[in-house]
C-alpha cells in the first residue's frame, strides 16, 4: 500500500511539474519584487524579493543587490526570514533593514565594506518605519507602545488553583477592531532614535494615549516631520489627519497644518527649505483626489501645485535640485511615474509600474529615486508579477525576470484591451479579456465575468493569478472598470456617490454583451465572481438577471444597515458612503442592499469569506446564504480558516479560494 502511495504521489509531482498548464499548485512557485531602493548615487539597487514557501505555507522575502546596468546581481539575506523595506545610508556604503528573524521585526545594519549583519534593536515591540538622520549617525522609528487602562469590571480574587475562565473584555472605542491586525489595543505609536553604533533607542515623541502617529521624515539632525491624526475627535472624523513638526530635543510637537481634511506623506527638499505632501478638503464624498501641497518648514506660504492631472498622486520624492517633484498615479489602469514643476508643468516619466498584488491584476507598485534623478521601480504587465526595472529621464530597463523559469514552459492565456460602451448613457468602460491557452475562436467558450472591489479601485493590464488559473481551466475571463473605479477622473469615480451598487450594473452587463457578440462565447454558460466590492455587485447581479448559470460571491457587503455598524471603521463607512446614519434613513440603506433582492436571486450562487475578516465580516454573508437558503436557491457557505479580508494572505487560502470558485462553476456548467 505504502509503495502503490508513493509511486502515485511521484507520478503526480512529475505530472504538475512537466504538464505546460498554469496550475493552482504553482502559485507556491511564483516571485515578485516589491520595495526597490536605488543608492544615493544610483549606481546599485536594493530591492525585496518575496517568494512562497510550500512546507510552511508562509510568505518569505530576501534582500537582493544590483547594479543599475543589471549586473552583479546578489542576495545579501538569504533564509526563510520577512526581511524587508531596505533603506540606503546617504554616503551609499551601508542600509538598514526590517527583519522577523527574532520573532518581533527589527531594525538590522548591512555594512557594504565588511560585508556585515549586525542587528541594532532588541526591542520589546516591533519596530514599524525606518529612517537615517542626514547625517548617517542615527536610526529614526517607530513603534506601538502597550498601555494599560483602568478595568471598569472588578472580579473577586480566585482561589489558589482554581480555573476560572479568562477576564471579560472592556470595549469603549467606537473603532475597536481592524482587519489583519484584530482587535485594537490600548497604546499608542511612538518615534523612537537609536545610534548607527548600536545602544539603547531614545523615546523623542510624547504622542497622546490612544493616537497612532504616521509618516516621519527628518529636518535636519534635530527635527522630524511626520503625520498623525491626534485630534480627540479621531475616532469619528477618521480623515482629518494633520502635518506635525517635532524638536529632539524637547520631545515637543506642533501641527503644521489645520484644515479638515487629510494632510499626510510629508517629504523634506533637499535644502531643508521646504516641506511637500499630499491632502484635500474633505468634501465627504466617496472618493477623492489628492493634491499636492508646498509649504515652508514652519507650516507658512503654503501653496496647491497647480497640476493639470485629474488623477489621485502618492509616493512622492523632491528632485536633486528641489525643482521638480517626482510621484506615481494610476492613469486608465495602469500606474505610472509622473514629475512636476512647482509651476505645476507635469510630464509622464515612464509607465508600466508592477503591481504588487499578484492574486487579482490590481494597479500599483514602488519607485525610489536617486539623488542624481535617476529611478528603480517595479516592472510589470499582464504576462509577469512585479520584477525590477531602473530608468533615467523617461527610459526605462528590465534588470530582473524572476519568473522566466516558470513561464518558459507554462502558458498563460492572452490579455485583450477593449473599450466599449455602457448601455445605461453610451460612457465608455475599458475592460480587458484574457483568453484560455491553445484559444480557438471557432470554438465557443464559457465565460467568467470577474468584479474588482473597493469600489474605488481599479484593474489593469497587470498580472493575475487568479484570472489566469481560470483561464487555464477553458473559461474566457472578462474583467473591468466599471463607473466608480479609479484612474479615469475625480467625475467618473462618484458617479456612484451615494448611489452604489446602480448603473455600474449596466456598465458590466454591458461588458458581457460587447464580449458575446465576438462570437466565441458560448451564451449558455456565463458565470459571475468577484470579491469585497466585487462580491456586492455579484450579488447585486444575481438579484436583478438569471442570465448567469452560476455565482460565487467573495466577501461582500449584503446589508449596508448592518455593515456600517459591524465592519471595521465605523466611523468612517455612514459618513462618506451615505448620507446621513442607518436608523434615519433606513430606505436608502435598504435600497442599495443585496438583501433586499434575495428573493429575486434562482441562480446557484456559493458565498464564499475569510473567518476572522473584519472589513466584510461573515455575519454579511451568513445573511445572504441564510436568504439564499429560505428561498430554496442552491447554495453553499464556504468559510476560509485564519483569513481576513485578504483572503490570499497565504498561499493556501488563495488555492481554496480559486478551487472554489472553479468547482462550483463547474458542477453547473452545462
Amino acid at each position: 500500500m505504502k509503495k502503490i502511495l508513493l509511486i502515485s504521489l511521484i507520478t503526480s509531482s512529475v505530472f504538475s511539474q512537466t504538464s505546460n498548464i498554469f496550475e493552482p499548485i504553482d502559485l507556491f512557485d511564483l516571485e515578485y519584487v516589491s520595495n526597490t531602493e536605488i543608492s544615493p548615487s544610483g549606481d546599485k539597487v536594493l530591492y525585496q524579493r518575496n517568494y512562497n514557501d510550500i512546507m510552511t505555507d508562509q510568505s518569505f522575502s530576501n534582500i537582493w543587490l544590483i547594479n543599475y546596468d543589471g549586473t552583479n546581481n546578489r542576495p545579501i539575506t538569504t533564509g526563510n526570514y520577512k526581511d524587508n523595506s531596505p533603506k540606503w545610508s546617504n554616503q551609499g556604503d551601508k542600509f538598514i533593514f526590517q527583519s522577523n528573524r527574532d520573532s518581533k521585526s527589527q531594525i538590522f545594519l548591512f555594512d557594504l565594506k565588511n560585508n556585515s549583519i549586525q542587528k541594532l534593536t532588541n526591542f520589546q515591540y516591533s519596530i514599524q518605519s525606518i529612517k537615517w538622520s542626514p547625517d548617517d549617525n542615527y536610526i529614526l522609528f517607530s513603534s506601538f507602545i502597550d498601555s494599560k487602562r483602568k478595568s471598569l469590571i472588578k472580579m473577586p480574587e480566585k482561589p489558589k488553583g482554581a480555573k476560572w475562565n479568562d477576564p471579560p473584555v472592556e470595549i469603549s472605542d467606537l473603532n475597536y477592531r481592524y482587519d489583519s491586525s484584530g482587535y485594537r489595543k490600548p497604546g499608542e505609536v511612538q518615534f523612537f532614535t537609536i545610534p548607527v553604533s548600536g545602544g539603547t533607542p531614545r523615546q523623542i515623541s510624547n504622542i497622546k494615549p490612544e493616537k497612532r502617529a504616521g509618516q516621519a521624515e527628518w529636518l535636519g539632525n534635530d527635527k522630524i516631520i511626520f503625520s498623525a491624526n491626534l485630534n480627540d475627535d479621531s475616532d469619528y472624523n477618521t480623515n482629518n489627519s494633520e502635518i506635525y513638526i517635532l524638536s529632539l530635543e524637547s520631545g515637543k510637537h506642533e501641527a503644521l497644518t489645520s484644515r479638515n481634511g487629510p494632510d499626510s506623506s510629508p517629504k523634506v527638499s533637499n535644502d531643508n527649505s521646504m516641506i511637500a505632501y499630499l491632502g484635500y478638503d474633505d468634501e465627504y464624498l466617496g472618493y477623492q483626489q489628492n493634491s499636492i501641497y508646498v509649504m515652508k518648514p514652519d507650516g507658512s506660504s503654503k501653496f496647491k501645485i497647480q497640476l493639470n492631472l485629474d488623477r489621485n498622486i502618492s509616493n512622492i520624492y523632491w528632485s536633486a535640485d528641489d525643482k521638480r517633484i517626482y510621484f506615481q498615479f494610476d492613469d486608465k489602469g495602469i500606474t505610472k511615474i509622473g514629475s512636476t514643476t512647482l509651476e505645476g508643468k507635469f510630464q509622464t516619466e515612464v509607465d508600466q509600474i508592477g503591481g504588487l498584488s499578484f492574486s487579482r491584476p490590481y494597479s500599483g507598485g514602488f519607485f525610489s529615486l536617486s539623488k542624481n534623478n535617476r529611478y528603480s521601480f517595479t516592472y510589470g504587465t499582464s504576462y509577469n508579477p512585479a520584477d525590477l526595472a531602473v530608468g533615467y529621464k523617461g527610459s526605462k530597463k528590465r534588470l530582473t525576470n524572476l519568473n522566466k523559469d516558470l513561464f518558459d514552459y507554462k502558458k498563460l492565456g492572452n490579455v485583450e484591451e477593449i473599450w466599449y460602451e455602457s448601455s445605461f448613457d453610451g460612457k465608455m468602460i475599458h475592460g480587458w479579456i484574457v483568453k484560455p491557452p491553445n484559444f480557438d475562436s471557432s470554438k465557443k467558450y464559457p465565460l467568467i465575468l470577474e468584479i474588482h472591489g473597493g469600489p474605488h479601485t481599479n484593474y489593469g493590464f497587470h498580472f493575475s493569478s487568479e484570472v489566469q488559473l481560470f483561464a487555464s481551466k477553458g473559461y474566457v475571463v472578462l474583467y473591468t472598470n466599471p463607473r466608480g473605479s479609479t484612474s479615469y477622473g475625480k467625475d467618473f469615480a462618484n458617479l456612484i456617490h451615494h448611489n452604489y451598487p446602480s448603473q455600474d450594473y449596466d456598465d458590466l452587463i454591458s461588458g458581457v454583451d460587447f464580449v458575446i457578440e465576438k462570437g466565441y462565447i458560448d451564451e449558455s454558460n456565463l458565470f459571475v465572481t468577484g470579491g469585497s466590492g466585487g462580491g456586492v455587485l455579484t450579488a447585486w447581479i444575481v438579484g436583478k438577471t438569471d442570465r448567469f448559470t452560476a455565482a460565487v460571491v467573495a466577501k461582500p457587503v449584503i446589508n449596508w444597515y448592518s455593515f456600517v455598524l459591524y465592519a471595521d471603521n465605523i466611523g468612517y463607512f455612514y459618513k462618506y458612503w451615505f448620507k446621513d446614519l442607518p436608523w434615519n434613513d433606513p430606505e436608502s440603506y435598504l435600497k442599495r442592499s443585496p438583501i433586499s433582492y434575495v428573493g429575486n436571486v434562482t441562480t446557484p450562487t456559493m458565498v464564499l469569506t475569510g473567518e476572522k475578516d473584519y472589513r466584510t465580516p461573515m455575519a454579511e454573508s451568513e445573511q445572504f446564504y441564510a436568504g439564499l437558503k429560505l428561498n430554496k436557491v442552491e447554495t453553499m457557505l464556504v468559510r476560509i480558516p485564519n483569513a481576513n479580508h485578504g483572503i490570499a494572505s497565504k498561499p493556501s487560502n488563495l488555492i481554496a479560494k480559486v478551487n472554489a470558485i472553479i468547482s462550483w462553476f463547474e458542477k453547473y456548467k452545462k
